[in-house]
């Protein structure tokens, strides 16, 4: 059951109810597909599967990534890493200190009253697959969430398409919002996105200043 922040027992939200109401969309919690929901559907989160496409490094010549070089941050990000799609039926190998990105089979968005929370499973933590993410989910953000996986074991990894890898848990939001974010860097993204970090504001005001101060 979710609660809300006042422990009232008698306003608790059941996710099931969420997923199949009749409400308006707005408040509606879509996660799909859910191929097995007996299964993935828990006390307070649901489980969610491995995609298809995955983002991997690739070995290149430059030194590093500049975030104050704006101009070629976003070409190089390109030229670091590159788009993998396998099949269900196939494999990838994570390697002992690799870093690639995936992504949830599952298409979300969240009502407007709802925030979400995404955490690696710890059958898969406990062999040394750390699943970061960006961790908070707003209120009606809608698209399949990229995953950050890295192998911190001893031995290589193998990860399938379809299989239950991290976990989403619900808060209800205090502050129900009406905030458009369609126009958000990553929403409606159907597979896992490159950053895009070139586009943050303060890089440009920090460059600036340090320019300015003849800092480098």
């Amino acid at each position: 059951m979710l609660k809300n922040s006042n422990n009232d027992k008698s306003k608790g939200i059941d996710i099931v109810d969420r997923l199949f109401t009749e409400k308006p969309i707005e408040k509606r919690l879509v996660i799909t597909p859910l191929l097995l929901k007996e299964k993935q559907i828990k006390q307070g989160s649901i489980d969610l599967r491995l995609g298809t496409e995955f983002i991997i490094t690739k070995k290149t010549r430059f030194s590093n990534l500049d975030l104050d070089d704006v101009k070629e941050l976003e070409i190089n990000i390109k030229n670091y890493q590159k788009m993998l799609t396998i099949q269900f039926n196939d494999k990838l190998v994570l390697h002992p200190g690799q870093f690639i990105l995936g992504s949830t089979l599952e298409y979300l968005r969240l009502p407007d009253d709802l925030i979400g929370y995404i955490i690696g499973r710890s059958s898969w933590g406990r062999l040394g697959l750390i699943i970061a993410t960006a961790i908070l989910i707003h209120p009606l953000f809608a698209g399949v969430i990229t995953l950050e996986l890295t192998n911190l074991g001893e031995v290589p990894i193998v990860l399938r398409p379809g299989r239950r890898i991290a976990q989403i848990s619900f808060h209800k939001s205090i502050i129900q919002t009406e905030e458009d974010f369609s126009a958000g860097k990553y929403y409606g993204s159907t597979h896992p996105s490159f950053s895009e970090i070139h586009k943050d504001p303060d890089i440009d005001i920090f460059k600036q200043f340090r320019e300015k101060k003849n800092i480098k």
